[in-house]
């Protein structure tokens, strides 16, 4: 198998755990766990995960002039990214916030075009507006998941979210062509750590430990462990085979495995908007992901 397949099998795996992170993280929060305090767990759990298998990657040193570069990838990718998305999460239902979050092949495009100059090709552009109108088909069409007290507010945090996490696909790729995933990726979780401290402290002193159902606490395990910790590396090593804008059109899955998931729970049934929506995402993300042949001139 050639790594760019396993890099697209990588990066898929990461829309099916994101998926089911819609629904399981809406369990834990504001219930148990209020959202900031949840991100500060998140991270926390994950610092020690990404430092704890360092040794297993290249003995690797970052430059100085790097560091200013790690910075910005934890400011979009952990603090600004997470801290927006589980406060979203929190108002608004998980398939609400699951295609807002569809935006953000749109802006990674944009940006790839303006700051790495990558070009819009109209096969691309026709498969990410196939990916978005499937998507939004099988929103519009589709059965809600949980409580969204304050729709409005949560989907515009979970848009900022997208839009933090375009700039942290593009921002990460330089420092991806340069050094192994294993040699950053704890830096950029233990600043990440430092900026979603003030703002998680004092909602993780407030968890009642005690009142938290073991159920809940293998959900929280579940979003340390592999909706942060294994998607942040299967997203790093598919960016070594992906330019960043097909890395994002997987946000496209999201979705709808996000749908199949509150199918098999009973929370939803299977229909014709969903088989349509299905065929058009998946439609989309073959066009955004497949190369042209090299003989073709066109």
């Amino acid at each position: 198998m050639s790594k760019r397949n396993l890099a697209l099998i990588a990066a898929t795996l990461v829309s099916v755990i994101y998926g089911l992170t819609f629904t399981v993280a809406k369990d834990v929060m504001p219930e148990f766990v209020k959202p900031f305090g949840f991100i500060l767990m998140r991270v926390g759990g994950s610092v020690l995960l990404f430092w704890a298998i360092a040794f297993l990657g290249p003995k690797e040193k970052i430059a100085w002039e790097d560091f200013p570069r790690i910075i910005a990838a934890a400011l979009f990718g952990v603090a600004v990214n997470m801290l927006t998305f589980f406060k979203g999460l929190s108002m608004t239902s998980p398939i609400s916030a699951s295609v807002i979050m569809v935006t953000t092949p749109i802006i990674v495009l944009v940006l790839s075009s303006i700051i790495i100059k990558e070009k819009m090709k109209p096969r691309k552009i026709f498969g990410i507006f196939l990916g978005l109108v499937g998507t939004i088909f099988l929103i519009l069409f589709g059965k809600s998941i949980g409580n969204a007290p304050n729709a409005g507010l949560g989907n515009l945090l979970v848009f900022i979210n997208a839009v933090s996490y375009g700039f942290y696909l593009i921002v990460v790729k330089k420092l991806m062509d340069k050094y192994n995933a294993f040699t950053f990726v704890k830096w950029i979780y233990t600043f990440g750590f430092l900026m979603v401290l003030p703002f998680g402290w004092n909602e993780f002193q407030a968890i009642g430990w005690h009142q938290i159902p073991t159920a809940i606490y293998w959900e929280i395990g579940f979003v340390i462990f592999f909706s942060t910790f294994c998607t942040y590396l299967l997203n790093l090593l598919s960016m070594r085979e992906l330019n960043p804008t097909t890395v994002a059109v997987f946000i496209y899955l999201q979705p709808l495995f996000a749908a199949i998931i509150a199918i098999s729970l009973g929370k939803d049934q299977l229909n014709l908007v969903k088989i349509v929506a299905a065929v058009l995402i998946f439609t989309g993300v073959y066009l955004v992901t497949q190369k042209k042949p090299a003989t073709n001139n066109g």
